[in-house]
């Protein structure tokens, strides 16, 4: 009998290969007392040297191959070979305590990783990922042990792994690696992202595959449904290899509406746009039949470097994506910094609670000299195509306001230098605090648009953090509160005759978009692999079907009643 195993299913497809255990050696590090610091920390700098150079290239073909986002994790670990809070006490624990350099750097690593883990911010424990990844490397070096890499893989494989750390994974050639299994690890942790890019099927978080799973074994993949299945019978294979040629021939099915535009069966349009963080993604964009751009997220242009990208920089940036675009709205969200998501040469104090903090329009209108350099990019780039700018975490009309008046401030400025601006760019804000929901009505007289954030509407909605595994049960999509709020801000929206679109991870889910559709939404904006997936359900929905259901759904009690209702009726 076939032996299974669950994880969570990190990246689409189904894949059927032979186990290769990705196992490293064992880093032992004694402790010892050298005589010589001065070479002891020479021997750590040319181990650190050496690390860094791998890093560079590792960063460059990741650029290359992948996209400037995904190199941008290496830009990450190459920052923190770098850094004098790590670097400091290690040469310390070298020159003053007589340390050798691998232990002085195993028990600095271990005290940043420790405190990193323990804290309940997803963003933090990544970080602790980072250090033991790149300690990890350093450690190699200074004990002269070779590391595997998945780059030297030249067989049809599953690759079976207690965990992937990036720089294994950007290795990884589709040609040869068919899905990876790993241990540990969510949706969100860096090798399922690049997985979902390099469109390998993976399952992570299996907890005991690398205990269960031999060398050669013959493994099964689902990446569909999060399954693993160890040494599988003929039939059992040929039941996957048939489940893998349907899901190929969905998905050919999905590419043949790419050039479609996106109609329900009653001959209502909606907008389908994608999710960015870099240039280079507007190419999966427009290869997906993206008919839109619902939010670029422009932190991703401030991280991976040691100082604030300047206003040419982010015009070439901005431009490039409204080029490439050729006319099709492009919804920029100004700097979204704080929460979870930090800039190591911006040093602001510590908070007891980030997301509640300074972060998002607050840091940037605290900053106003960063923010207005921003602004005028935005500004600059607008006459190469349809820019919409949007602000994140507004909570208060005044906020929107001040805002506004810098955007329209700068544009003046601009124009005074004889400086070309557009004149026809929306200003629109993301609806991600419950307040700003109950008072769209009152929005909706002063902005050009909604986009409805729902990763952070859902957790400040239920005062629970989403990356909090303890309190995930109350990250509820679904849940008739969320749908209300949802509603509210379309109503108002259309009253005052603007529109609404949601560029969190629900308008993507199929489940959300027969509600969303029903509740009149205008905008879709998901990952971009997910783009045709959601013209193909759309295209079989009738939004007045849809309407019919909504007054039901939003007397429910609960967020699994909708769910059920909607697998049921719609």
């Amino acid at each position: 009998m076939d032996k299974t195993l669950s994880g969570i299913a990190a990246s689409n497809g189904i894949a059927i290969a032979k186990a290769f255990r990705l196992e490293n050696p064992e880093l032992i590090v004694e402790k010892t007392v050298v005589t010589d610091t001065e070479q002891e920390v020479a021997r750590l700098e040319a181990a650190l040297t050496q690390s860094i150079s791998e890093l560079e290239t590792i960063k460059e073909q990741t650029s290359q191959q992948i996209s400037d986002k995904e190199a941008a994790i290496f830009g990450a670990h190459l920052l923190v070979l770098s850094d004098p809070e790590l670097l400091g006490p290690i040469k310390e624990k070298i020159e003053t305590d007589k340390n050798n350099a691998e232990y002085a750097l195993q028990e600095t690593a271990n005290m940043f990783i420790q405190m990193f883990e323990s804290m309940d911010n997803d963003y933090m424990k990544e970080r602790a990922a980072d250090i033991r990844d790149v300690t990890k490397r350093v450690l190699s070096h200074l004990l002269g042990v070779s590391i595997q890499s998945p780059s030297m893989i030249s067989d049809e494989v599953v690759i079976i792994a207690e965990d992937l750390t990036p720089s294994d994974t950007v290795q990884l050639n589709p040609k040869f690696v068919k899905g990876f299994i790993t241990d540990i690890g969510g949706r969100t942790s860096h090798s399922a992202i690049l997985a979902r890019t390099l469109e390998i099927p993976a399952v992570v978080g299996a907890k005991t595959a690398m205990e269960a799973i031999e060398n050669g074994t013959v493994i099964i993949v689902d990446g569909l449904d999060g399954q693993i299945i160890i040494d599988p019978d003929q039939e059992t294979i040929a039941s996957y290899e048939e489940k893998k040629a349907q899901y190929d021939r969905q998905k050919a099915e999905w590419a043949k509406l790419k050039n479609e535009p996106t109609i329900t069966t009653d001959g209502h349009a909606v907008e389908l746009g994608a999710n960015i963080g870099t240039p280079k993604d507007t190419v999966g964009v427009l290869e997906n039949g993206g008919e839109a751009i619902g939010l670029y997220r422009t932190e991703f242009l401030y991280m991976g470097r040691d100082q604030f990208p300047t206003e040419e920089e982010q015009f070439e940036a901005y431009s490039s994506v409204l080029k490439a675009m050729e006319g099709k709205p492009t919804v920029v969200r100004t700097l979204d910094i704080g929460g979870d998501k930090e800039l190591s040469y911006l040093q602001l104090p510590k908070e007891l609670n980030p997301f509640l903090g300074l972060r998002a329009i607050r840091l940037c209108l605290e900053m106003e000299d960063m923010f207005r350099t921003q602004l005028r990019a935005l500004l600059r780039a607008s006459v190469h195509g349809n820019l919409k700018i949007m602000f994140p975490m507004i909570a208060t009309l005044d906020e929107f306001r001040q805002a506004k008046s810098l955007v329209l401030d700068e544009k003046a400025k601009l124009q005074g230098e004889g400086v070309e601006v557009s004149d026809s760019i929306e200003i629109g804000i993301m609806v991600e605090i419950p307040s700003t929901a109950v008072m769209a009505d009152t929005f909706a007289k002063e902005v050009d648009f909604f986009s409805i954030g729902t990763n952070d509407l859902i957790q400040y909605t239920m005062a629970a953090d989403r990356m909090n595994e303890r309190v995930s049960y109350l990250y509820q999509p679904f849940n008739p509160a969320i749908l209300r709020l949802v509603k509210m801000v379309i109503d108002a929206s259309h009253r005052e005759g603007k529109w609404t679109g949601m560029c969190g991870e629900m308008a993507g889910d199929e489940i959300a978009i027969p509600i969303l559709l029903g509740l009149g939404l205008d905008e879709f904006s998901m990952s971009a692999s997910s783009i045709l997936k959601a013209r193909a359900q759309i295209s079989k929905l009738s939004k007045a079907d849809m309407e019919s259901h909504i007054d039901h759904i939003l007397a429910m009690d609960t967020s699994v009643e909708v769910a059920t209702y909607v697998k049921e009726k719609m």
